[in-house]
């Protein structure tokens, strides 16, 4: 029988000596050598890193930051003895429907906060108040305040099961919806596969865990050719976070100048930003995601997420149920130029009643398309209102 959850307040409040020795490791970075061809073809640009942590280390109020987080409503909630940090916004309207909001890789639980806004107060943001939300934005085990799971315990399932236990027995939802994107969208699969009858409906902004099947159509095919050509060229990451993620790790948890070239550099090259990364996330807000990242020391435990996806089964679709409706809102530059998978993809696993494609936007489309995102939101659960009992 699996243990009662305890579910506490909880506040961000990183010790000083801990700001102070980053500060000190920051100013002593032994920088390699400027390759023959600057830029970013490379990887990370060395001008531009120099010029990032130089601000880090003594241009950047954390503190300021810190007070700007926590002025959302944080808790942690202890299940089968693991501590998963959760943001738990209420909604304004005079019904709101419970939906909880996934993260991927390299982000944290940052990445929703603005959209979580956009969903519980959508009358402060254009919107119309019954289309209010609860909003519940879970931590993944292993990113920031998240305890990690053993790794054969980390599955896709095991995460979907936890979010279940959260929201119906931590928060008292027996029935929700469900937003994820990139590893979130795995877990919000996961969802909807094992737990179908609670799932008011699942959106998402990226496919997750679909494989074409024997008969494939032209555009499946085309996408398929797509991504690997992507895969042959920008995919040596998530290689190496595939099969040795330990190995890099003890790099970057010891390197604020590596932590920031892993991951700025995918902000950059995942994002719709035309190669200028802060015409999207403003300088604080990377420096921000960077300092949780050293802080809670779980860049080895975040990519874990890729070793599972890789190594792990996952849950499959519930044989003789259409499962949740779902809805999907996809954005062109998900990985650099690869473009949008065909619509026929995910309907061989999921019961997709919304498919809306738009032209800006890229992996981070929280961040990048924050009202465009909250507006398909509202739009997908706007006629499941009413039978979500």
């Amino acid at each position: 029988m699996p243990d009662d959850i305890l579910v506490e307040p909880f506040t961000i409040a990183l010790d000083q000596d801990l700001l102070d020795d980053l500060r000190q490791r920051i100013i002593r970075t032994r920088w390699p050598s400027q390759p023959s061809l600057p830029g970013w073809d490379y990887g990370a640009d060395l001008e531009y890193l120099q010029d990032l942590l130089s601000t880090w280390a003594d241009g950047f109020d954390w503190r300021a930051q810190e007070r700007e987080l926590n002025r959302f409503p944080h808790f942690r909630a202890r299940i089968d003895g693991n501590w998963v940090h959760f943001v738990h916004l209420r909604g304004t309207g005079p019904n709101p429907m419970p939906i909880i909001l996934t993260h991927g890789w390299p982000s944290t639980f940052t990445e929703h906060l603005g959209l979580a806004a956009r969903l519980a107060d959508p009358a402060a943001h254009g919107g119309s108040v019954a289309d209010s939300f609860d909003v519940v934005i879970a931590s993944l085990p292993g990113y920031a305040f998240s305890d990690p799971l053993p790794p054969a315990a980390n599955t896709t399932s095991d995460i979907a099961n936890m979010w279940h236990r959260l929201m119906r027995d931590g928060l008292g939802y027996p029935r929700y919806g469900a937003h994820g994107s990139d590893f979130g969208a795995a877990v919000t699969t996961g969802l909807a596969f094992l737990h179908p009858d609670a799932l008011t409906g699942i959106h998402m902004s990226a496919l997750s865990l679909a494989v074409p099947g024997k008969d494939t159509s032209a555009g499946e095919r085309e996408y398929a050719a797509r991504f690997g050509r992507w895969w042959g060229s920008d995919g040596g990451y998530a290689h190496l976070q595939n099969t040795k993620p330990q190995s890099v790790a003890c790099g970057l948890n010891d390197s604020p100048a590596g932590l920031a070239a892993w991951i700025i550099e995918k902000y950059r090259a995942w994002s719709d930003c035309g190669g200028k990364v802060e015409s999207r996330f403003s300088r604080d807000y990377l420096l921000a995601h960077l300092t949780i990242y050293w802080a809670t020391q779980t860049i080895g435990s975040s990519m874990l997420s890729y070793y599972i996806l890789q190594h792990f089964s996952h849950p499959e679709p519930p044989e003789g149920h259409p499962g949740p409706p779902a809805g999907f809102a996809m954005f062109p530059h998900e990985f650099v130029d690869l473009g949008m998978p065909p619509r026929e993809l995910a309907e061989r696993d999921f019961n997709v009643v919304h498919w809306n494609e738009y032209p800006s936007g890229g992996h981070f489309p929280a961040l990048e398309e924050p009202q465009l995102l909250a507006e398909d939101i509202r739009q997908f659960f706007r006629p499941l209102r009413e039978i979500r009992s």
